[in-house]
């Protein structure tokens, strides 16, 4: 199976223009045009967190739906991570990844079928702190142990890791491959590749890069980033 996915910090929908606009955010998802897409900050962080993408603009406007992973009637994630999946791809399950945090921090992990083939995708948005991160993934990796059966997996998110080759994702040791693909932040002059994709030894990494469109320097302070891979 050929994939393409995508993360995208889309910042609760508010641009370098400082406007928060569902639309836009909904018209660059279009444009980059994966199969899979997770979100982080897609919820609104204080009162009822509900969603800044509505449900009916990601049925009604693009390819998408929501993976149901909202603990709040309003939401469509959980501490602002979301997924969105093409409507041929079935969920098998799907649920959150409890993380040690002391801000609002989680990731959530959804098994998904394709094509009669089964697939793992993980999103995450990690802590500030290196030491916390370390633990996150530490998390991370401890609950896919605990997954029944074993397929190829995709990991991705805002990982506010700057090191390229140390830090809390050197936790992610052989065979998983942890990809940066481009520089992501700030949208404006990204100079920083805080957006990551780890994938387990199943895939073959075909292609990887930025999404750098002007509608995407204004969408959010991040650009997104994607990969395509064969499994």
């Amino acid at each position: 199976m050929e994939l393409t996915f995508a993360s995208y910090n889309i910042h609760k929908a508010v641009g370098t223009d400082r406007r928060r606009d569902p639309d836009r955010i909904i018209a660059i998802l279009n444009e980059i045009g994966a199969d899979v897409v997770v979100l982080q900050e897609a919820d609104r962080r204080l009162g009822r967190r509900e969603t800044v993408l509505p449900r009916a603009h990601i049925e009604d406007y693009t390819p998408y739906h929501a993976v149901p992973l909202n603990h709040r009637p309003d939401s469509i994630g959980w501490h602002g991570n979301a997924l969105l999946v093409r409507r041929d791809i079935v969920v098998a399950e799907a649920g959150v990844v409890p993380l040690p945090a002391l801000e609002p921090r989680g990731a959530i992990r959804a098994d998904l079928i394709h094509e009669g083939n089964r697939l793992r995708v993980v999103g995450m948005h990690l802590d500030l702190s290196g030491l916390r991160r370390r633990h996150q993934v530490r998390a991370i990796l401890a609950h896919l142990e605990r997954c029944d059966g074993h397929c190829p997996t995709v990991l991705m998110g805002d990982c506010n890791e700057w090191s390229l080759q140390r830090g809390a994702l050197a936790e992610f040791r052989e065979p998983w491959r942890v990809l940066a693909p481009g520089r992501s932040f700030p949208s404006r002059r990204p100079v920083a590749r805080l957006d990551r994709v780890v994938l387990s030894p199943e895939w073959e990494l075909l292609d990887c890069g930025v999404h750098h469109s002007a509608l995407a320097a204004r969408g959010s302070d991040h650009l997104p980033v994607w990969v395509r891979a064969t499994a």
